[in-house]
């Protein structure tokens, strides 16, 4: 059974950074998508970074040179680097993972089968 579980949310100031992790247990695919997605209040959800097996990586173009995504896979966790974050930047991330079936590599939620809990970036001004 595979399990998703966020930390390293928080409250900053604009232009300060936090670095989210996303440990996966369980999830054992050999080609995978996982990626990183947020969801403010009132706002659907959606894609911010996003990473395959190959290491190829994609961004939003609202974060593209501020955030930074990566995987360790020893520890077989996901990360993502936000710097220079933005009041816009605040909202639930979210760790997503799919089942190796992806053909490519998107930031749109419906490929993902498996999703963390979140946790909650909040930037002010």
């Amino acid at each position: 059974q595979v399990h998703l579980v966020e930390s390293g949310g928080g409250s900053v100031q604009a232009g300060g950074s936090l670095r989210l992790s996303c440990a996966a247990s369980g999830y054992t695919y050999s080609r995978y998508c996982m990626g990183w997605f947020r969801q403010a209040p009132g706002k659907e959800r959606e894609g911010v970074a996003a990473i395959d097996s190959d290491g190829n990586t994609r961004y939003a173009d609202s974060v593209k040179g501020r955030f930074t995504i990566s995987k360790d896979n020893a520890k077989n966790t996901l990360y993502l680097q936000m710097n220079s974050l933005k009041p816009e930047d605040t909202a639930m991330y979210y760790c997503a993972a799919d089942s190796g079936l992806m053909p490519a590599i998107s930031l749109e939620p419906h490929p993902y089968n498996y999703w963390g809990q979140g946790t909650q970036v909040t930037v002010s001004s």
